[in-house]
């Protein structure tokens, strides 16, 4: 029998990771950079799915799969499921971005020192597990860059923190 043939049940992992390209078996299809695969459930008796993007260690979506009709085995995959599971498990992986941006990435708006602009004032976190820290930026209204500072990464940007920054010249905190 082909390797390709081999029920996704005899697959180790090693085994799914050496078989390149699609594959749609009942418990295991791979397509578009992800894999599905049907396990065994560890909390129930029941079956799960694991939505895992190439390249990732961890799968972006766990979710419980369906049983099959003879209420022991789990219902095969099929295009249509695998389908919105790549959907699914995108949007996971999307949100998790946004929100990560979100957290590193802060802005307001701000009078400038003669209060005849507004002025954007950012914080950029870079982390990092030896030296993380931020980059506190002012920007004029066409974008251009007026001035930037390093700033520790837990600094708290506010409308009132910015208004002082941009007082005082725009002299490093703290």
């Amino acid at each position: 029998m082909p390797e390709n043939s081999l029920p996704s049940s005899a697959l180790t992992a090693e085994d799914e990771a050496a078989v390149p390209g699609v594959q749609q078996d009942p418990r295991l299809w791979r397509d578009d950079g992800w894999t599905a695969r049907v396990i065994k459930n560890e909390d129930d008796d029941g079956w799960a799915v694991e939505m895992i993007k190439d390249g990732e260690p961890e799968p972006a979506l766990v979710g419980p799969w369906t049983m099959g009709r003879d209420k022991k085995n789990p219902k095969p995959l099929d295009t249509s499921a695998f389908n919105t599971l790549k959907k699914t498990a995108s949007e996971v992986l999307r949100r998790h971005e946004q929100q990560l941006h979100a957290l590193l990435h802060k802005s307001v708006n701000v009078a400038s020192a003669t209060g005849a602009d507004e002025l954007e004032i950012t914080l950029d976190i870079v982390p990092s597990e030896d030296d993380p820290y931020a980059l506190l930026t002012a920007l004029d209204p066409y974008g251009e860059q007026l001035a930037q500072v390093k700033v520790a990464p837990n600094f708290r940007l506010t409308k009132a923190s910015a208004a002082t920054w941009v007082e005082n010249d725009f002299r490093r905190p703290g």
